[in-house]
């Protein structure tokens, strides 16, 4: 797999990408600084309710509360709407510049139903997403910190019993940075609370108790008010997102860690591999008359380790995909950790994932076809098919499941069928691209072996316990994941608990490259001792044994809802569990590319000095 082999392809897929990706502004950068003048009105945007109790979301205006007389939403982009993005123009009424003591919103009368709704909401904790001027609101709290999104209510214990208090009321503070005459706004501050009140004509406070939802009262009328309050800061508009990106980690311990980890083993793997491979060579050398079938160890295998194994098309699909999202996966980190995706670009990081995936599948199908032209394969159109349904398959399957319990939950997170169909297209795009890359790959010759593989194959010896393929993979997924733990441990926690954007993008981009040299040298060093011990069937094996990191990935993941979620609900629980599946399976093809291109790459080099002639 001469880099000469593939050149042609990697001109045109930079060509191609740079292209799309310069012209997709609005995905890959900062937005410019927004300026305004004094008393500019200036659009709140309400987004969705979520919850770290139930992990779906609903749009914001199917709660009862104040709605425009004509609804107008934000024009989403496709991970927007994956996402359960709905971004909708609020009734709130902002001017730059201008306090406001206390505005009222409407009135809202809530039925049995209603007050139903808004209960079983807060008693999930959920919270609001609202966006100004491209930021989202944080509720700063001096007990629990600050969080991104708002409470809905809260729920308190009382001497009579359980009270669920609504929250009825927000003041605003919004702190922004004056340049001459220009306003620009650095950061969106809401806290609720609850407040009883008189008619909708007066919104002063008539009691300081709180409004409780009682089910057993048929209607209840809510006064929605708000309060709006402009602080001048000192922070610039390019710091603007520290507020919302700063972290309370240091990351440099867990990745010195992890170097020491992966340096220490790696001289003790190195250390043993160069004394036996030096010591049997030698002696192989030093004895002319020696043949390699009276030799013993991994020498005596020669004429059986470059046999092709069963399934070997299943092997290289497994391969190709592997290629595929790995090298999607480390376009993407680059990319993030220079800056070009920014949170403020919602959904910016899912399209950029779709958008290389689709063209990573060119190499998909190069690399998918190449290991199979090189196992004996012939049906390469078969090869090609398999590789281009396998992978994107399995794991659209399982979206589409996830989906319908999405959908049977009306949740703003089931994709429409618009999306659905945007979905499909961009798979039946990515199929013509990795079928092109398998013909490019079936018209290069194949690699040409060391040795010569025998008629009838070799028995293999009876193996000791602690050497049964099971153990042995289990194993080698152990050090890999160690790696990653930490790192592995911050991006579940942002994800599941909304609570904070992931931004360390530059120690995920360390820990990548931890993970890449792990992989190789624990499937390097499991390989050995397998051919070691005379067992020469290692290509599934080194696939397997690297890859085994995404089966303790998803053990973490079971304890991740055991320990630190609360998910009562079942569809919520499917959901967590079917999307964890989904990233285990994309670690399970890329660190079993890894080891498998690693084996295949040493076993090439440690037989090419063993002579085969009679």
């Amino acid at each position: 797999m001469k880099a000469n082999s593939y050149f042609s392809l990697i001109i045109l897929f930079a060509a191609v990408t740079s292209l799309v990706w310069i012209n997709r502004k609005r995905a890959l950068t900062l937005p410019d600084a927004t300026t305004w003048k004094t008393n500019d009105s200036i659009d709140l945007w309400v987004n969705k309710i979520v919850s770290e109790e139930t992990q779906l979301s609903y749009r914001y205006h199917e709660l009862p509360v104040c709605k425009p007389s004509k609804s107008i939403r934000e024009r989403e982009s496709l991970g927007e709407k994956i996402l359960g993005d709905t971004i909708e123009k609020s009734s709130y009424k902002l001017h730059v510049g201008r306090n406001e003591p206390c505005l009222t919103l409407c009135s809202k009368v809530l039925s049995t139903e209603n007050v139903t709704n808004l209960k079983s909401k807060i008693i999930d904790k959920y919270r609001i997403i609202w966006l100004l001027d491209h930021l989202p609101a944080v509720h700063i709290n001096r007990y629990t910190g600050d969080h991104i999104g708002i409470p809905l209510g809260e729920k308190k214990e009382q001497n009579d019993g359980e009270a669920i208090i609504l929250y009825n009321h927000h003041d605003i503070t919004i702190h922004y940075n004056q340049v001459g005459s220009n306003w620009q706004i650095i950061l969106f501050e809401v806290n609720p609370r609850s407040v009883q009140q008189y008619g909708i004509d007066d919104c002063s406070p008539s009691d300081e108790s709180p409004i409780i939802l009682n089910s057993n009262s048929e209607f209840i009328v809510v006064n929605w008010t708000y309060s709006v309050n402009w602080i001048e800061t000192s922070t610039l508009w390019a710091q603007r997102w520290d507020q919302y990106l700063k972290g309370h980690r240091s990351n440099w311990p867990p990745i010195m860690i992890s170097l020491m980890i992966v340096l220490f083993s790696s001289c003790m793997a190195a250390n043993v591999l160069v004394r036996t491979l030096y010591a049997e060579e030698r002696r192989y050398d030093n004895n002319d008359n020696e043949d390699p079938k009276t030799a013993t160890g991994w020498i005596s295998v020669y004429g059986d380790v470059f046999r092709p194994p069963t399934r070997r098309m299943l092997l290289s699909a497994l391969v190709g995909s592997g290629v595929q999202v790995g090298g999607m996966s480390m376009v993407v980190i680059v990319f993030t950790a220079l800056g070009f995706l920014h949170p403020s670009n919602r959904g910016g990081l899912l399209n950029a994932i779709l958008f290389m995936f689709v063209w990573m599948s060119v190499f998909g199908g190069y690399f998918s076809t190449r290991v199979y032209k090189n196992l004996g394969g012939e049906d390469w159109k078969k090869n090609a098919i398999c590789t281009i349904f396998f992978f994107p398959g399995i794991i659209f399957g399982v979206f589409v499941v996830l989906s319908l319990f999405l959908w049977s939950s009306h949740a703003s997170t089931g994709v429409s069928f618009e999306t659905f169909i945007s979905l499909v297209a961009i798979w039946f795009i990515s199929g013509p691209l990795s079928y092109f890359g398998s013909y490019y790959a079936w018209g290069k010759v194949m690699d040409k072996q060391p040795t010569v593989t025998n008629e009838i194959p070799r028995q293999i010896p009876n193996q000791v316990w602690y050497r049964h393929p099971i153990i042995t993979i289990l194993m080698g997924g152990i050090l890999p994941f160690v790696v990653v733990f930490y790192e592995l441990y911050y991006i579940v926690v942002s994800l599941w608990l909304h609570q904070r954007f992931y931004v360390w993008f530059g120690f995920l981009f360390l820990t990548f490259l931890i993970l890449i040299l792990t992989c190789i040298e624990i499937s390097i060093v499991m390989c050995f001792f397998q051919l070691k011990a005379e067992d020469y069937r290692w290509w599934w094996r080194s696939y397997l044994t690297s890859g085994a990191m995404a089966f303790y990935v998803f053990l973490f993941t079971i304890h991740f809802l055991i320990t630190r979620l609360q998910i009562t609900h079942f569809t919520s629980v499917v959901l967590y569990l079917g999307y964890s599946f989904m990233v285990c399976f994309a670690f399970f093809v890329i660190t079993g590319s890894i080891g498998f291109f690693s084996c295949y790459y040493f076993v090439q080099t440690i037989y090419a000095g063993v002579s085969t002639e009679d």
